[in-house]
């Protein structure tokens, strides 16, 4: 073993071992001093790798019940927050929002301790000042990144700038909540001082462009706050003190922060959309799966500002989308897949190359009602159609590369997702494992004899759609599955130039300042990419449209129904629904496809409560913080 590796070794040891808060101790002798640390390069990745992977990034390791869950307790089912939005459903689990969902508190507040640490030291580190710049812009982003993850969830909370010291008395350390306003400026603030100190070079360790991404997102959510948060009004006393809420006219001051940010990352002629001038439209859907494939390979990279890695299976580094979520059918033996089901909503969200510039619901019947959800008629008038796919034929390119559909090839294997088929009677057999024989051939209500050639509607064990659609966004398609937990390894885009086109688009039009028609570019930029001809304007529906569908399951939905206050207009008493395809036999030897849209099967209405808005403060017992309203 070389002198380097040794090095490393004794550090990671010491980290790990010490912890963060005792590492950089000085005093005594036996524990390795900053300089130790910092004075050496490998000493500095190994301090900040810590630091990097405590940055709340909502990857393929987030879920309800919090951050890097897969690795601490891989039996959660796969819920995460695509779930409880209308972009998707769990086959086994329909609950929204719960009061202990998606919180992190104290990992927040370690996360901001172990930056203090490192902000401490720095001005006694033997460095050079190239190094110091760095060190500061790289604290001052993972700090911001931090207190924006507090932010979005509690409102205001404690601002703890400095290292606290022990002395004995605990309630000294106690600090009370800032309000809202000063918690958002502080974000912004550490944005500004991490772009001012960091460099533009490539690589998983923090940008200026990264730090100009966090305050275009951050800046957008505070923006909305303050314009949307009278959609939702609260009351109690952390309202009174204004330690959630914000004022109405702040909101422009936002926008225009998260407009400058954009621009900034806009104009540096850094970045681009992956592959932005396809030829059709299925050149347009391969491109789009590829960038989330590998966002390292194919030259994806060009639009990635911020990528998380999992290049290491295993409970540390690995994640469990592909077994969570692959169809049934290529599931290799693993007994827990289809967990992922994209909901009817979100696939009639994307606009049809006929008809752009609006959402597109899919049509069923002859007289074009898409708002009834009650299940087959034998006298209604259904559209057929040669194949299970064909009825999709002029959706979006996005659809089809982020959902699985009907009959589509994944894998080298046709996914047969079938709810049922009519037998020549008119009497539908539907969601009930059956079959039939005519002429001699046999008919299964799922398409298929047994659970391994089927991917749809089947109850058995959750394995199975129940909305009539897979998932493929994020899947690899080049590797079979390998039966265990942790055994993937695609990486994560945290941050990419199309969310920072949209975050633009957003700010000017909510505005009604800024430059109106790089806006609308910035839009048509990205439905171009997805293989559209037309220009479309610059409006508030068409942006929200277009973030619903690009951003599809990066787990933007989420927050962006919060911060926008649509949540509880959204979920009241509210269904998610279901396309459920049904092979028609009334017509043979000739087979048809026809389609029925229904509440997506034994998953409950949800509710949002507007409470939900914000996060309980855990705690408040011992730490004497006001808590949020209605908690």
């Amino acid at each position: 073993m070389n002198t380097n590796n040794i090095k490393i070794c004794i550090l990671l040891a010491s980290v790990f071992l010490l912890g963060c808060d005792k590492v950089l101790d000085l005093e005594p002798t036996d524990r390795l001093s900053a300089n130790a640390i910092f004075g050496d390069p490998k000493g500095v990745e190994i301090y900040m790798a810590n630091l990097y992977s405590q940055l709340p990034i909502e990857d393929f390791t987030y879920m309800k019940q919090g951050f890097n869950y897969n690795q601490s307790g891989p039996n959660n089912g796969g819920q995460c927050a695509s779930m409880v939005t209308d972009e998707a459903t769990h086959s086994e689990s329909g609950s929204g929002v719960g009061d202990g969902d998606f919180q992190w508190w104290a990992d927040g507040y370690k996360l901001i301790r172990d930056v203090n640490i490192l902000v401490d030291v720095i001005p006694t580190l033997k460095i050079s000042d190239q190094e110091r710049r760095s060190l500061i812009g790289e604290s001052s982003f993972i700090k911001a990144f931090a207190y924006f993850g507090l932010a979005k969830r509690y409102g205001g909370v404690p601002l703890i700038k400095n290292s606290q010291v022990y002395s004995g008395d605990a309630e000294s350390l106690k600090v009370p909540r800032n309000t809202e306003q000063e918690t958002w400026d502080y974000v912004l603030s550490l944005c500004d001082t991490a772009i001012l100190n960091l460099g533009d070079a490539t690589g998983r360790r923090a940008t200026k462009w990264a730090a100009y991404a966090l305050k275009s997102r951050a800046a957008l959510h505070a923006a909305s706050l303050a314009k949307f948060g009278n959609l939702a009004p609260q009351s109690g006393i952390a309202v009174t003190q204004k330690l959630v809420g914000l004022d109405a006219f702040l909101a422009n001051n936002y926008y225009k922060a998260a407009i400058s940010a954009s621009e900034a990352i806009m104009k540096s002629g850094k970045f681009q959309l992956f592959k932005p001038t396809p030829a059709n439209p299925q050149e347009a859907a391969e491109n789009y799966r590829l960038l989330f494939q590998d966002p390292n390979a194919n030259g994806a990279s060009v639009e990635a500002i911020f990528i998380k890695g999992h290049a290491i299976v295993g409970n540390f580094q690995g994640h469990n989308y592909d077994i969570w979520f692959q169809p049934a059918q290529t599931a290799n033996g693993w007994p827990h897949p289809g967990r992922m089901n994209p909901t009817l909503d979100l696939a009639d969200s994307y606009e049809s190359y006929t008809n752009p510039g609006k959402s597109a619901p899919i049509v069923t019947t002859m007289d074009n009602n898409t708002n009834d959800y009650n299940g087959y008629k034998p006298s209604q008038n259904y559209i057929r159609y040669n194949t299970p796919n064909e009825i999709f034929k002029d959706k979006d390119a996005r659809l089809w590369a982020t959902s699985i559909l009907p009959g589509t090839i994944w894998k080298d294997k046709t996914i047969i997702i079938q709810a049922g088929y009519v037998k020549p009677d008119g009497v539908a057999v539907i969601r009930t494992s059956a079959n039939i024989n005519i002429s001699g051939t046999t008919y299964y209500t799922y398409g298929a004899p047994n659970t391994s050639l089927y991917s749809g509607f089947d109850g058995f064990g959750g394995n199975n759609t129940k909305t009539g659609f897979g998932f493929k966004k994020f899947m690899n398609q080049l590797s079979p599955i390998v039966p265990g937990w942790n055994q993937s390894t695609t990486d994560f885009i945290e941050f990419r130039y199309a969310e920072i086109l949209l975050n633009f688009a957003e700010a000017v039009v909510e505005s009604g300042t800024g430059d109106a028609i790089a806006a609308a570019k910035a839009i048509n930029d990205i439905r171009r990419r997805a293989a559209h001809k037309v220009d479309i304007p610059l409006t508030v529906e068409n942006v929200q449209r277009e973030r619903k569908v690009e951003l599809a399951f990066e787990n933007k939905r989420f927050w962006d129904l919060i911060r926008r206050r649509e949540f509880h207009t959204l979920f009241n008493s509210s269904s998610m629904h279901s396309l459920m395809p049904l092979l028609d036999l009334r017509a043979l030897p000739d087979t048809k496809y026809i389609f029925v849209r229904v509440n997506a099967p034994n998953i409950n209405p949800r509710t949002f409560i507007t409470r939900s808005y914000y996060r309980a403060i855990p705690g408040i017992g011992s730490n004497g913080l006001v808590q949020n309203p209605e908690y």
